[in-house]
C-alpha cells in the first residue's frame, strides 16, 4: 500500500503508475477526501486544546468556589463538536482505505512500460533445446503411457484442474521438491519453513491478495480463513506487525507447500494437462531486506531459481515483465520459463518479485536502524524456487526418449532410489 503523503506529494508520478499497471483508482477522490480530513484534523485539535485549557479553568474556579456554569456548557459544546468531527473522520478514514487498498505498486524506473505480454522484455536465455530424432510427445500422452499421471481419476476427484500423480510421477514430483529444498537451504543458505496452508485474510491483505485477486481464492466457508495461492502469503507474513533490528537482516526462507487457485479469470486458457490447474505444489522464495538491498537481492533471488533448471540442464530462458503484466504489488518482476517440446514454446515456472515496502506497509513490518534507532518498513520479495508441476512438464518432455521411456536428470537420481529412466 502506497503512503497518503507520497501519493499527495507524487501525484503525477501515481498517475502514471496506475496508468501502467492498467488499473482505474479515482485519486481525486482520495485527494479530496486527504484535504477535508486534514483540515478536520487540525479543527479537532485546536477544540481538543480549547477543551482543555477550559477544563483546567473550570478546575480552578470550583477550587475557588467561583461560578462555572457558562464554562461548563461551553465545554460541553466543544465536547459535542469533537465527537461529531471524529466520527466524519472515522468515515472519511473507511472510505479512504477503500480507495488506498486498490492502488497498485510504482513499477521501477527501469521496468519496461507496456500493457500485456507483448511488452515484455527479452533478458537472457540458457541452455540448447533438444533435438529429437523423432516427434516428441507433450507431457500429457507421456504421462499416459508410463501411467504416472491419472488424468481420469483426478478429474473424477476434484473435477477438471486437478492432477493425480502416482508410480514414478510421485515420486519424480517429491525428487524435485527435496531436490529444490537441499539445494536452497544448502548451496543458497535459505532457512526451511514449513507454514500453515490456510491463513486469515488478514495475511492475505499484508502479502496483496485481499482485496485485488479475491475471486481466485478459495475461502473457508464461515471463518475468517483462505487457502493459500502460494507460500509467499504465510511466510512474508511471520513477522507481520513485528519490529525487527538491522543485524536481523536480510532474512531468507525457502518454503515447499501446496498452492491453490481459482483461476477464475483463466477459464479456457492453458487448459491441456497440467499447464494451469487450481492444485498444485511449490517451492518458494521469500527475502525480508534492506531498503537499500531490494534489487540486488532481487537478482540473488533470480539466480538462485535459475539454478534449479540449470542442474536439471532444462533449456529456459528469463523474461522481465513491463508495467501491464507485473502482479498490482510487485515494481520489478523476472519470470523465468522453462523449454517444453512438447508444445513447442516455453512454460513459466518462476516468477520473481520485488516489493519495496508496498507489503510491510500493509502488515506493519518494520526494522530498527542499528546506528539512528530509526524504525523504518522492510522490503520484500519473493520468487518461485521452483513452481511444480510445470518443472515436471519440463523434466519429462525434455528427457523423453523415442522408446516412451524418460530419463532421468543426473541431479535427480540420489531422490529417486538411483533409478535411470522413468518406464512403464
Amino acid at each position: 500500500m502506497l503512503d497518503i503523503k507520497f501519493i499527495r506529494e507524487n501525484l503525477g508520478i501515481v498517475k502514471q503508475a496506475v496508468s501502467n499497471k492498467n488499473s482505474n483508482v479515482d485519486l481525486k477522490r482520495l485527494l479530496t477526501l486527504d484535504s477535508t480530513k486534514r483540515a478536520l484534523q487540525t479543527e479537532t485539535d485546536q477544540l481538543k486544546k480549547q477543551r482543555n485549557e477550559v477544563s483546567k479553568q473550570i478546575g480552578l474556579m470550583k477550587k475557588d468556589r467561583k461560578p462555572c456554569d457558562d464554562l461548563m456548557t461551553q465545554m460541553r459544546e466543544t465536547g459535542e463538536k469533537i465527537k461529531n468531527i471524529d466520527r466524519t473522520l472515522r468515515e472519511i478514514r473507511i472510505e479512504m482505505d477503500e480507495i488506498l487498498v486498490w492502488i497498485p505498486n510504482i513499477p521501477h524506473k527501469s521496468a519496461p512500460v507496456g500493457k500485456g505480454e507483448e511488452h515484455n522484455k527479452f533478458v537472457r536465455d540458457y541452455g540448447e533445446k533438444p533435438s529429437f530424432d523423432f516427434e516428441p510427445k507433450d507431457h500429457v500422452e507421456l504421462a499416459t503411457e508410463l501411467e504416472i499421471i491419472d488424468f481420469e481419476a483426478s478429474s473424477r476427484l476434484s473435477g477438471s484442474g486437478f492432477i493425480l500423480f502416482k508410480n514414478q510421477g510421485a515420486l519424480l514430483e517429491r525428487a524435485l521438491i527435496n531436490f529444490m529444498i537441499d539445494l536452497h537451504t544448502i548451496e543458497h543458505g535459505y532457512t526451511e519453513i514449513s507454514p500453515p496452508f490456510i491463513v486469515s485474510s488478514a495475511c492475505m491483505f499484508g502479502t496483496g491478495q485481499l482485496p485485488k485477486m479475491e475471486e481466485d481464492m478459495y475461502k473457508v466457508k464461515d471463518e475468517d480463513l483462505y487457502l493459500i495461492p502460494t507460500a509467499e502469503v504465510p511466510v512474508t507474513n511471520i513477522f507481520r506487525t513485528k519490529i525487527l533490528e538491522e543485524d536481523d537482516l536480510p532474512k531468507q526462507f525457502v518454503a515447499y507447500t501446496p498452492c491453490f487457485r481459482r483461476e477464475a479469470g483463466s477459464y479456457g486458457k492453458d487448459t491441456r494437462g497440467m499447464t494451469r490447474v487450481h492444485q498444485f505444489d511449490k517451492v518458494e522464495l521469500v527475502k525480508l531486506v534492506k531498503e537499500a538491498m531490494a534489487y540486488s537481492e532481487l537478482e540473488k533471488l533470480l539466480i538462485n531459481a535459475e539454478r534449479v533448471l540449470q542442474l536439471l540442464e532444462i533449456p529456459y530462458r528469463v523474461i522481465e515483465l513491463c508495467t501491464g503484466d507485473m502482479s498490482f504489488a510487485a515494481t520489478k518482476c523476472y519470470d523465468i520459463e522453462a523449454w517444453s517440446p512438447g508444445t513447442n514454446s516455453y512454460l513459466e515456472v518462476s516468477s520473481c518479485s520485488t516489493f519495496e515496502n508496498f507489503q510491510a506497509r500493509r502488515m506493519g513490518l518494520r526494522y530498527r536502524e542499528k546506528s539512528s534507532r530509526k524504525v523504518k518498513l522492510v522490503n520484500t520479495m519473493n520468487g518461485s524456487g521452483l513452481a511444480l508441476p510445470r518443472t515436471v512438464i519440463a523434466v519429462i518432455e525434455n528427457y523423453q526418449m523415442e522408446d516412451g521411456r524418460v530419463r532421468i536428470p543426473q541431479v535427480l537420481k540420489p531422490y529417486m532410489r538411483n533409478l535411470n529412466y522413468i518406464q512403464k
